[in-house]
């Protein structure tokens, strides 16, 4: 965001703003109540729903999306083993795929407000 004292002189390359972040722990996927763990290189889909929020954008910004599977500390860590969380012993590297061809549409529904 450029303010009034700002200019976009100021950032050259442009400025990243998180505006919303969402989260959707994948072994709740399905149910809160049920833990369903992933099997790998299964190919599943996950709704992340954002909290409603609001911004203008102006001719020439752009959108951008980070996902992964960790944002600590807002976050509490995800050791990817499917040990009980907050009681896990191991930590594991997730690898996430995004697929968006013919048959795995991938997409972000984003409202616009005239």
């Amino acid at each position: 965001m450029v303010t009034k004292k700002q200019s976009a002189k100021d950032y050259p390359a442009g400025f990243d703003l998180n505006i919303a972040d969402g989260i959707q722990r994948a072994r709740y996927r399905d149910s809160l109540e049920h833990a369903s763990l992933m099997e790998p290189n299964k190919i599943y889909e996950i709704t992340v729903r954002m909290y409603p929020t609001s911004n203008v954008f102006k001719k020439g910004h752009r959108i951008r999306v980070d996902l992964s599977s960790s944002n600590f500390p807002r976050f509490d860590i995800n050791p990817n083993t499917g040990e009980p969380l907050a009681r896990h012993r191991r930590t594991r590297v997730a690898t996430n795929t995004i697929h968006h061809d013919q048959q795995h549409q991938s997409h972000i529904l984003l409202p616009v407000i005239p």
